[in-house]
């Protein structure tokens, strides 16, 4: 029997920290991602997991 493993990144929901937009976005981000509303960074690339600036609320299954 083959074990299928199970991926180790998972898609986040984060809160703006300037307009307090909310949105969706993925764990391991690989370019810089911007809020929606604002254009204020959320997120950026470490070749690795992402370095979140902003809050997060919820991990996302």
């Amino acid at each position: 029997m083959v074990k299928i493993k199970e991926p180790s990144s998972k898609f986040v929901k984060v809160r703006c920290p300037k307009c307090k937009n909310e949105q969706i976005i993925f764990g391991k981000v690989s370019t810089e991602v911007t809020c929606l509303v604002c254009g204020k960074p959320l997120a950026e690339s470490t070749g690795g997991k992402s370095r979140l600036k902003a809050r997060v609320l919820e991990v996302l299954e």
